[in-house]
Parts: structure tokens; sequence; C-alpha cells
């Protein structure tokens, strides 16, 4: 199986348009040894000839320009894109599908919850009708089924899993306050012929006994790494909310609620990988001390154009 990055950052990117913290400013001017990130994308496959979208970010055209290996190579027209799969239906992670408008008919790949989503609160899928179209593949994690099986035409070589894991709805969800089954997942993604596997959860809330179990059974884990401390946004003047109330778990635990750190330190044997970092989050300082705190714990930091091969 081959993984590659195409965005590394959290919403907005990094620096941040509109930004002017300690750290976008100072990897404007040089200040911070830091990457520039788009915003959060993977792509997989099992021959490097048909790929998977996962997730659709805002800065998915910029994305495809930048990576051979999915710009098109037959015809006057073609994809190698066989399909798109959402892990929610947040802006970062959807609004990239329109970029997909002027090619075939997307294969989309999501939970009910996202699909309702994405036809009402924000309705891209009823735009996109009227462009390319959408052929939507439900996969039935809701209500009482936390998990499924599923395969993708055009990728026999893997075999994918659904996991509902802990997280947030989009502000626009009739979910926000009110979580439901398929609001947010995993994949655990396995190469057949190998059978090596990568587990990924761009936004993860929190990690229990089952996100434990699956992070432990896969040979890579690349998961949320959005902040590293639980007040780190209104710590920074950059917003009101914590990490928990975005929906995500920070690197750094907190009483009664063990942070990222701590879970990956339980795995024995994954590769781990931190994906989805927001620009108030230190790490992506190079040079900083919780960059080289993450290297003792062997942990690493996605990139873009970061290959993975299982």
């Amino acid at each position: 199986m081959k993984i590659l990055v195409l965005g590394s950052g959290a919403g907005g990117g990094f620096p941040q348009w509109n930004c002017n913290c300690t750290l976008c400013a100072g990897q404007r001017h040089g200040r911070v040894q830091a990457r520039p990130r788009t915003q959060s994308s993977i792509a997989v496959s099992d021959d490097g000839e048909h790929w998977a979208l996962l997730n659709a970010s805002p800065d998915l055209g910029h994305q495809l320009r930048s990576q051979p290996q999915l710009q098109p190579r037959h015809g006057t027209r073609h994809t190698p894109i066989a399909a798109v799969l959402l892990m929610d239906a947040q802006i970062d992670h959807a609004a990239g599908l329109l970029s997909l408008r002027e090619g075939p008919p997307i294969e989309l790949y999501c939970t009910p919850c996202v699909f309702d989503d994405l036809n009402t609160g924000l309705p891209l899928l009823p735009a996109l009708q009227h462009y390319c179209g959408v052929r939507p593949h439900l996969l039935p994690v809701a209500g009482s089924r936390s998990e499924a099986d599923f395969e993708i035409d055009g990728l026999p070589g893997l075999r994918w899993q659904a996991l509902a894991i802990p997280g947030k709805a989009p502000p626009y969800s009739p979910h926000r306050h009110a979580p439901a089954v398929g609001d947010n997942i995993a994949l655990h993604i396995e190469d057949r012929r190998s059978g090596r596997s990568l587990f990924y959860a761009p936004g993860l809330a929190a990690v229990g006994p089952r996100e434990q179990a699956w992070m432990q059974a896969a040979s890579c884990v690349m998961v949320d790494g959005t902040f590293w401390t639980e007040d780190e946004m209104p710590h920074a003047g950059l917003g009101a909310k914590t990490a928990a109330e975005m929906g995500h778990l920070p690197q750094c635990g907190q009483a009664g609620r063990p942070g990222m750190l701590q879970a990956l330190d339980r795995l024995d044997g994954p590769r781990k990988v931190l994906i989805h970092i927001n620009n108030s989050n230190p790490i992506l300082d190079e040079a900083g001390p919780e960059r080289q705190a993450l290297a003792r714990h062997g942990i690493e930091v996605a990139f873009d154009g970061m290959e993975i091969e299982l």
C-alpha cells in the first residue's frame, strides 16, 4: 500500500492566510524553522496507478497539481482518482469536492450522517449534480452499528473498514450538540498482499479501549495532531474554544484526560504519525522543544508530500 500525504495542516493550513501569530508570522519571515502546510488530506493506492482520496480539502486543486502521481496519464482527459472517502462533513475535509467538478462522476464513500449534512447544511452534493455528478456509496455506520467493512472498485488489493469514533459534527449539522454515530469515522485499511495496515483518524476526540485496540492492530497510525495543549487557542489569543470543544485530543494530557502522547506511548510496534496540525501547535517548529519531545517518543509529524509504503 502506498500512502501520499497531500495536506498535513488543520483548517486554514499553515501559515494561515489571516493569522499573525508567532508561528505563522515566524514562518513567513524565516524566524521559525517550519514547512508550510495545506489542509489535511491523504491518498492511498494498492498499485500506484489507482488512488482513493481520504478527505477532499479546500486546497485539493493545488495538491493535485503538486503531485505527479495524481495527475492525468492516459488520453485527453483522465484521472487516477478512483474514489473519495470522507471522515466527516467538515468544510476543511469536504469543500475540495468542488475542485473535482470538471471530471467524471465522483465515487463518494461516506456515512449517512455525512451524506445528509452535505445535502442540507453544506449542500455541496446538490451543486455537484449540475456538474460531474456524484455516485454515493453509503457506509452503514449509523445507529447501533459502529463498524462496517467495504470494498472500493479499482483498488482490489485493499481491505477497508470504517470505524465510528468520538468527535464533533460541523457547526451547520443538526448533530453539532447531539452527536450521532457516523458523524466522525476512522479508517483501517489493510493491504491484502503484505498484511500491513494503516489506521487513519485526522480528527479524534478521545482514545478509549476500542480506539486503542484498532491503533495497536495497525502497522502505521496517522492520527489527530491538531493541538499540543487543551487550552492552546485561548492561550494564544486565537479563539475561545478548547481542544475538547472542537473535537480534538491534544498531545499533552491533563487531569482526567490523557493526551495523544500517552495513547501513542502505549502502542508497541506501529509507526506513529501526527497529521492535521493546527497553525497554533508548537510542534510545527522543527527546532522547538515540543518537536524534540515527539522525537523522544518515536512520533513523526506528517508533512505535505510525505510518502509511506506498507
